[in-house]
Parts: structure tokens; C-alpha cells; sequence
């Protein structure tokens, strides 16, 4: 579809929402000289006498618009809240439903409510506002409330000095065919992990060294990836002996490796863990279907899983989460339940299904229709919740199935507090390894980045750019 802007240059907020409500097509700007053509609608802002109205027509001659506060200057950014109003309004009926999510296009919902809370309104005023405001189904509206007060919950915690801690390893013994981050193939990159490690372990001890130097407290370590546990049992010792060195672990809460993979897991690299302080870490089936496991490039088998979390219990006392995909190609709503089921017959303490986010133009082949539908998501989130879990942080992807989320739920008291302070930026991270991005976080809501080298051969060959980094985040730090 292409798309004009008449009045504004606020590409994104109706580029994204195009993305959001016609996933599967190109959506192309055209030239402010150009006579529109084709299938089209134009994004208009309007200025009078009387004030701002965000209009919205396309090429059949519909027309919507909307007609902003009293005041409102154009180029507040609210103003892009009243033309993707207007937009939403005019397209949305060309659609076989309406989207669960209304015309929130950003990733983060459980943040926007906790402005809203911020702003003075309750927990009820808020949902309320989802609804009514961004069309938001009531069902997303209460998950994005309950989301956004564990949110506010852990940011009224945070002392001025926290921070917490990313440290990725970004390779896997094979990459899946749905995947869209940064990870490496040990089949093809094996030789380039001791490398990466040694590079790392620089990296740990320069950071050690800035955050001792400024006083930072550290209340969350998570080794993330890839698949950390990729490492060798000696590899895995090494990366956690310079952490508990070089970092002052006195304030930490939360201390988590994200195992990841079962063929990739063994009792002396969980005995190891613990050994270092190690309480969480991940189990991730994605799916308990064979088949399914098969068709996306996975290694193991569900009866690995299995097995492997019965040794992970036996070894040691970790908080375990497990990952689940629904939408995955090759899946069904009988064998996405199953697989539900089957996870929560284990009991472990958190349990995220995510919505598969496919590469774009990708045909999803979910079921029959091909399409993950709400309810089928619906009714895992009422089965997670019945077996006693809670929903505690979510987020949003571009091309995300059926315009859906991924949830993160948890046993009572088992919530991650770094999953909830990364994803609601609700607090500083400092994030270490190839592609890692450190965000300082300032209470006007600005945000600072610090980026990394993107790829393991970048970061192992600059160390000079590491070191950039770190002058920088010191230099940063003295006034934040």
C-alpha cells in the first residue's frame, strides 16, 4: 500500500501501524509531488484558526478525522497518537477482525501503562484508557495492566545506584530457522568461541574496575545468548570465576544463565553454575513436538527435555524457566496445548510463551488456516494461569503471528527482576559482549546508549572500541 504524508513527516507512527494492520504487504511512501495513485491513503494534519485536526482518506474517497486538544502544538509528540487515531479508524474496518492490540504499534505495553499510572491514574483508569483510547480488546488491556504493575512495582524499588548486568554469548549448536538474532553456528564458528571468551573476559574485568570506581550496585547478572551454555565446562568456569572477581556481588538478587538448549547441559556445567552462584536458568523446549522440532532445525528431542530438567532439579536448587513458541511452522493448536500441558506438568517456576516473529513476508503455515489464531493463545495463557502462574513482563515484535505478544509468567515470588528492568527500561543495564547495548536510564526518561561491537569477529578483533566503551560509561556514570 503506498501512503502520503500531507502537513507532518511523522513516517514511523504510520508506517508502523500499516506494518501492524497489513502485515503482509509493502507499504511504500510516495513523493510529496506526487499525485497519489494505486491503493493509497494519505495521513493528513490539518492547522486552523480553531486548532489541530489529524485527518486520514484513501483512494476508495473514506475520510476520518479527529480533532486535537486545544492547544496542542504541532510538533508535540502527542500529535502522532491523534494521526495514527485517525488512520486506525479509517483502515480497521477493512479488516476481518479487529486487532487485539488496537493501534498500539510500540513494543513495550506494560510501559505506556505505567506512564499512564505515573500520570495519576489507577490500575482500573488504565486499562479503561487501553480500551477506549487505542482500541485495545479488554482481554490484552487487563494483560498489559497486570504487566505494567510489576513494572511500577520494581521501579519504585530501584536505588539511585543499581544497575544490572548483560552478558551474551552469541553462539548455538545450530541456528533455528525462525531465529532473527545474532547468533552463531558452533557447526561453522566453533573456533571463534575461546577467542570470543578471552575477548569477554577483558571485557568483564574493565567493567569490574568502572562500576566499583562509581559505586554501582549490582543487583542482576543474566548470561544470555545464543545458547551460553554452548561453552565447554571449563569455558563456562572461567567466564563465572571473572565475574564473581571482578564484580561486587554483594546487592545481587538474581543471578541467571540461560541454559537454553538440553544437548548442550550437563551436570558438572549446572554443578559448576551453582558452584558460582548461579540460581536461575533457562530450559527451553519451544515445543514438545518432534516433528515440529525437527522442521525448525532444533537438536534435541522433548524426551531430552525432559530429562534434562529432572537433572537440573536433582543437581542443584535453581529457579527454572522454559520457553514455549506459539505459531512455530508445522504447529497446531492441538500440539501447542499438548505442549502447554507437558511443560507445566514439570512445574518449573516461570514459564514465557512468546509468538513466533517471522521474517518478513515469511508465510507463518500455523494449523489449518495457516494464521495463529487469539484464541488458541488465549486459552495457553488460561491454562498457565489456572496451574498458579502469573503474567509479569511482555513485549511486542514487528511481524509478530496473529499481532500477538510474548509473556513472561511465574510462581509467585519467582519473577526475573532482569527481564522486567531490560524490557520496561525502567532502570540502567550495562551490557557486555558482541552486540550488547549498555542503556543508562535519567529521570526525565532519556536514554543513553553505549553499543558494542555487533559481531563476534568485530568484537574479538576491537578491543580498542571496548575500551572506547568503557571510558565512555565511566564518563557517563560520574554525572548520572
Amino acid at each position: 500500500m503506498r501512503f502520503y504524508l500531507i502537513g507532518h513527516d511523522r513516517v514511523n507512527p504510520v508506517l508502523q501501524l500499516l506494518i501492524c494492520l497489513f502485515p503482509d504487504e509493502e507499504h511504500v511512501r510516495g513523493g510529496n509531488d506526487e499525485e497519489p495513485f494505486g491503493e493509497f491513503v494519505v495521513s493528513e494534519l490539518r492547522r486552523s484558526a480553531d486548532g489541530l485536526t489529524a485527518a486520514a482518506r484513501d483512494y476508495r474517497g473514506d475520510v476520518r478525522e479527529i480533532a486535537c486538544p486545544a492547544g496542542l502544538d504541532s510538533d508535540a509528540p502527542a500529535v502522532s497518537e491523534y494521526l495514527r487515531r485517525a488512520l486506525y479508524l479509517l483502515l480497521a474496518e477493512r479488516l476481518d477482525r479487529a486487532p487485539e492490540w488496537g493501534m498500539l504499534t510500540g513494543v513495550k505495553p506494560a510501559k505506556l501503562v505505567r506512564n499512564m499510572m505515573e500520570q495519576g491514574l489507577d490500575a482500573a483508569g488504565a486499562e479503561k484508557r487501553l480500551r477506549e483510547a487505542y482500541s485495545v480488546s479488554p482481554r490484552r488491556s487487563r494483560l498489559a495492566v497486570e504487566a505494567g504493575v510489576v513494572s511500577a512495582r520494581y521501579r519504585d524499588a530501584m536505588q539511585p545506584r543499581d544497575i544490572d548486568l548483560y552478558i551474551g554469548i552469541p553462539f548455538c549448536p545450530a541456528k533455528c530457522a525462525y531465529c532473527s538474532f545474532v547468533s552463531n553456528d558452533v557447526r561453522r564458528w566453533g573456533h571463534m568461541v575461546e577467542p570470543y571468551v578471552a575477548a569477554l573476559l577483558t571485557e568483564v574485568e574493565g567493567m569490574g574496575q568502572v562500576l566499583a570506581q562509581h559505586g554501582r550496585q549490582i543487583r542482576s547478572i543474566y548470561i544470555g545468548g545464543g545458547t551460553p551454555s554452548i561453552l565447554s565446562a571449563s569455558q563456562l568456569e572461567r567466564l563465572l570465576d571473572a565475574v564473581c572477581r571482578h564484580f561486587d556481588r554483594r546487592m545481587l538478587t538474581e543471578f541467571t544463565l540461560e541454559a537454553g538448549r538440553p544437548e548442550t547441559i550437563t551436570a558438572e556445567k549446572l554443578r559448576i553454575a551453582s558452584q558460582y552462584g548461579v540460581g536461575r536458568i533457562s530450559i527451553n523446549p519451544q515445543t514438545m513436538n518432534e516433528a515440529v522440532l525437527r522442521g525448525v532445525g532444533r537438536l534435541h528431542t522433548a524426551r531430552d527435555i525432559v530429562d534434562c530438567y529432572h537433572m537440573a532439579r536433582e543437581t542443584a536448587d535453581f529457579q527454572i524457566n522454559m520457553d514455549l513458541i506459539a505459531g512455530l511452522p508445522g504447529d497446531d493448536d492441538e500440539s501447542l496445548t499438548d505442549s502447554v500441558r507437558q511443560v507445566l506438568a514439570l512445574e518449573p517456576d516461570n514459564i514465557t510463551l512468546h509468538c513466533m516473529a517471522r521474517k518478513r513476508g515469511a508465510p507463518l503455515r500455523f494449523g489449518a488456516t495457516g494464521e495463529l489464531a487469539a484464541e488458541t493463545v488465549d486459552h495457553c495463557h488460561d491454562m498457565i494461569t489456572a496451574a498458579g502462574y502469573a503474567p509479569y513482563y511482555l513485549y511486542r515484535q514487528k511481524y509478530i503471528a496473529g499481532g500477538l505478544e510474548n509473556v513472561g509468567f511465574a510462581r509467585p515470588g519467582t519473577e526475573c527482576r532482569y527481564n522486567v528492568v531490560m524490557m520496561e527500561e525502567i532502570g540502567d543495564v550495562a551490557a557486555l559482549g558482541s552486540g550488547g547495548v549498555t542503556k543508562l536510564v535519567y529521570a526525565d526518561g532519556r536514554i543513553e546508549r553505549i553499543t558494542n561491537p555487533k559481531y563476534p569477529t568485530e568484537y574479538i578483533d576491537g578491543p580498542e572500541k571496548i575500551r572506547k566503551n568503557l571510558s565512555k560509561l565511566a564518563k557517563a556514570l560520574e554525572n548520572h
